[in-house]
């Protein structure tokens, strides 16, 4: 079953409705065993499980965190922009995730020499064919000297700030002259998003420290998510359906049948070691992220442990926030899928 196939008749409403494992297909006996090692190998750390199946929550497993607390996605917000994305394309506000950001956030280029983030890093004339598809596979090169866009695949926070800026821009929501002006992209994400699938994290900015000659209003501004992790399930949960919500259709189909597959330009010029990024997702269908899991398999992931794990083939998601042994973890939840 593929990342868009699974059409689940379930979705939660206010409230998740609850099941019991073998009402779900799930093994109670192991699912109880997975809880006692997760207990154990936590050592007295603080964690929030959650496990949804078929569209009901089969267990929620907590230490030292409340079911109110709202936790920082960091990096797993990626995921969100790239759904943004998505549907900033089928909007019509841009016209392909193949298009040069240039045309639509020229901003980007006025980031001189002393003007970046640190030394050595400012906007260069090979920065000009930066594509949104680039920057939200993390292969932009953006700012960065001797990375042709497209060729290397390399982490980084302020080339996408740059795609949340272009987006948002085309919106009538950001203002790189005056940043804090205008809602900014986090508005993006609650329209078109959390308020649709009835979630309730919140947005703001953040910026890291830097020089004060920094064009932070143009590189800076990360548009950081905080979130409970059942916001959190919410999430895969709509992955996992092919961005469908009950009747309607979140974010387009065929945008999320793309997150689910390497991407193009990593699979082109990166070693095999690195096929395992898509579109600001973590993916399995080459075996790099998860060896011993389903190649369907894929996630958002952010620092701390932030995890939003989604089994298309199993109907299963699986949020860890935090777990110290991610792949353990998901690996047991797995064999405890019965049917």
């Amino acid at each position: 079953m593929s990342a868009v196939s699974a059409k689940a008749k379930v979705f939660p409403g206010e409230e998740w409705e609850k099941r019991e494992p073998e009402q779900v297909g799930l093994s109670a006996e192991r699912l109880g065993e997975v809880e006692a090692w997760l207990k154990e190998v936590s050592e007295g750390k603080r964690y929030w499980i959650v496990i949804v199946r078929h569209g009901y929550l089969v267990a929620e497993w907590c230490r030292d965190v409340k079911p109110e607390e709202r936790l920082w996605l960091a990096s797993a917000a990626k995921s969100v922009y790239s759904c943004v994305l998505g549907i900033a394309v089928a909007e019509g506000k841009i016209p392909s995730a193949d298009a040069p950001v240039i045309d639509y956030y020229p901003e980007m280029m006025d980031v001189a020499e002393g003007e970046g983030p640190k030394p050595g890093r400012f906007a260069r004339e090979k920065d000009r064919a930066i594509t949104f598809r680039q920057l939200i596979c993390n292969t932009s090169g953006y700012m960065k000297p001797g990375e042709t866009p497209g060729t290397v695949f390399h982490y980084q926070t302020f080339g996408m700030n740059i795609l949340t800026h272009a987006i948002a821009k085309q919106y009538g929501y950001y203002d790189s002259d005056a940043p804090e002006r205008l809602p900014g992209f986090g508005r993006l994400m609650e329209e078109k998003i959390r308020d649709l699938i009835g979630a309730t994290w919140t947005c703001r900015y953040m910026n890291f420290k830097h020089p004060p000659e920094a064009k932070l209003g143009i590189f800076g501004y990360y548009h950081a998510i905080s979130a409970t992790a059942r916001d959190m399930a919410r999430l895969g949960w709509l992955w996992l359906n092919g961005g469908r919500w009950g009747e309607t259709q979140v974010i387009p189909e065929d945008w999320l049948r793309q997150i689910s597959k390497t991407a193009p330009d990593i699979k082109e010029h990166c070693p095999e070691e690195e096929w395992k990024y898509g579109h600001g997702f973590w993916v399995n269908d080459h075996g790099k992220l998860w060896p011993d899991l389903a190649r369907d398999a894929f996630a958002a992931r952010g620092a701390g442990g932030q995890h939003i794990c989604v089994f298309p083939g199993l109907d299963l998601v699986v949020v860890q926030s935090p777990c110290e042994d991610s792949e353990e973890l998901l690996g047991r939840v797995v064999r405890a899928c019965a049917t």
